[in-house]
């Protein structure tokens, strides 16, 4: 079984949450910026570097909200590559600069703020849901 670790960050301004999108083999999904660590990267540098990459702005991370594991099973991934399990950690992160652009030739192809109600008309991995549910949880 591949493992993956990454690193996301959950950035709300305005009633309004910041999300990447993806194109890939499963499909178009909405998914917090964030993405895999490189090797010796330190967590906290790979979150804020990717939502760099993938949004276009400057993040600065304001705290962790936790850590999830999900096991994608060998059907739901692309033939022949086999399960994985993914490792997500989840920082709360504010924007300090930048401007919105979207990611060229990336993993994802557009970024964008929704509205925290809309979140449900949209297709959104799974990693979305929890990590709300991560900010709700750490707000009490």
């Amino acid at each position: 079984m591949h493992i993956r670790v990454a690193a996301y960050g959950v950035i709300v301004r305005d009633g309004e949450v910041l999300l990447s999108h993806l194109r890939d083999d499963a499909g178009s999904r909405w998914t917090l910026p964030g993405g895999g660590i490189d090797p010796g990267e330190d967590p906290a540098d790979a979150a804020v570097r990717e939502i760099r990459e993938e949004t276009g702005y400057e993040a600065s991370l304001d705290s962790l909200l936790g850590v999830d594991s999900i096991v994608i099973p060998e059907d739901l991934r692309p033939a022949g590559v086999g399960p994985m399990q993914g490792i997500r950690i989840v920082y709360r992160a504010s924007v300090v600069g930048g401007e919105l652009v979207s990611e060229v030739a990336g993993s994802t192809d557009e970024a964008r703020w929704v509205r925290l109600g809309d979140l449900a008309k949209l297709n959104t991995v799974e990693l979305v849901e929890t990590a709300m549910r991560m900010l709700v949880e750490s707000a009490r």
